[in-house]
């Protein structure tokens, strides 16, 4: 008797190349510049046939591309996902880069950061093109797209406005927006787990890494510092990761807290709206009950974009910020189709691909 379902879908490949980064050369934790580049190829792919759309796979916090690739007791990894959803017809076939963004700091939020690393430059200056020499994709924006989770959906939102150029479409899911209500609440737990430190966030960090089991203490005050040295990084590494709030009575340093809000999607809308505006997919979407308090940032956001009259795919799920991958079956057929159509391929074909032709 079987129970548990087992995949029958044509199965794509996953290709790993060796990619050796100019760019986090020397950053100050001393992270790797040599990393896996894994790629998810497509059920029929083809050197000689006509170039896919790439779909870049930007991971959430505390996580990278290549976890996605891991076995999963229950569910589907993001290569099972994909040979389900473009067997089924529901998507046209695509190619998925999986980047290596970990970092010292327990993850990424994408961008440029001296006390992080130039991550953004590693994707744009770097990837991106090392992919269309290696791999058969479509070597312009409108056929390439960006997606991710949590900070991997900030990561994609902000890309699509500080590189247009770059990316065609984007599918948020609980991106970071509205920065007061997703991070702040933290701040007074950090505090407290800093304060039992001395205030050393570089203590805290090395007790982190050796801690046989980090508690939740100990993740938001991981974030709160990744966020520090994400969104006001120093110029130094002993001004690597500067507080926006003191320890002792949590009150807000006004210049450093302003560094953070620059940052914040809702803060960069209005100067960017040519550049959202111009996608052709623009996919968000927030759970109900999101932990994080995500849901609220992203309704200011999706009433901006409405003002603006941006075009726009939002869905707001009951649910929370945990256990969102089935999310994906909606986003990424809607920005594969997006895409393709955009890069003139006929409609019938987009929505009946045949991966045996």
């Amino acid at each position: 008797m079987t129970v548990r379902p087992q995949s029958e879908w044509p199965q794509g490949e996953v290709v790993c190349f060796k990619h050796h980064s100019k760019v986090l050369q020397e950053n100050i934790w001393s992270d790797p510049a040599e990393r896996d580049f894994y790629v998810y190829l497509p059920p029929g792919y083809s050197d000689s046939a006509k170039a896919f759309v790439a779909l870049w796979d930007f991971a959430a916090f505390t996580n990278t591309g290549p976890g996605h690739l891991n076995w999963r007791n229950h569910g589907e990894n993001l290569p099972q996902r994909l040979d389900r959803l473009i067997g089924s017809g529901k998507m046209p076939p695509v190619v998925v880069p999986m980047p290596d963004c970990y970092s010292s700091l327990g993850g990424n939020q994408y961008v440029n950061s001296s006390s992080v690393g130039f991550y953004a430059n590693y994707v744009v200056e770097e990837l991106v093109p090392f992919l269309s020499r290696h791999v058969n994709v479509i070597d312009d924006r409108d056929g390439r797209g960006v997606f991710g989770k949590s900070s991997g959906g900030y990561g994609a939102l902000v890309h699509a406005m500080y590189y247009p150029d770059i990316w065609g479409g984007l599918a948020s899911h609980a991106g970071d927006i509205g920065f007061e209500w997703v991070y702040r609440p933290g701040f007074p737990r950090t505090a407290a787990v800093l304060s039992a430190l001395g205030g050393d966030p570089y203590r805290f960090l090395k007790n982190f890494w050796q801690k046989k089991s980090p508690g939740s203490p100990d993740y938001t005050t991981l974030i709160t510092l990744a966020m520090a040295a994400s969104y006001d990084p120093g110029d130094s590494p002993e001004t690597a990761i500067r507080l926006p709030f003191d320890l002792h009575t949590c009150e807000l340093d006004s210049l450093r807290w302003s560094q953070w809000l620059r940052h914040d999607p809702l803060n960069l809308l209005e100067a960017h709206a040519t550049q959202l505006a111009s996608l052709n997919m623009l996919y968000i979407d927030v759970g109900s009950r999101d932990q994080y308090n995500i849901q609220y940032g992203t309704r200011a956001f999706i009433r901006r974009l409405e003002k603006l009259a941006i075009g726009y795919h939002f869905e707001e799920f009951d649910g929370t910020h945990s256990g969102m991958d089935w999310r994906l079956d909606i986003s990424l057929p809607m920005l594969a189709k997006a895409l393709y159509l955009a890069c003139g391929v006929d409609t019938a074909l987009v929505d009946n691909w045949n991966i045996n032709d």
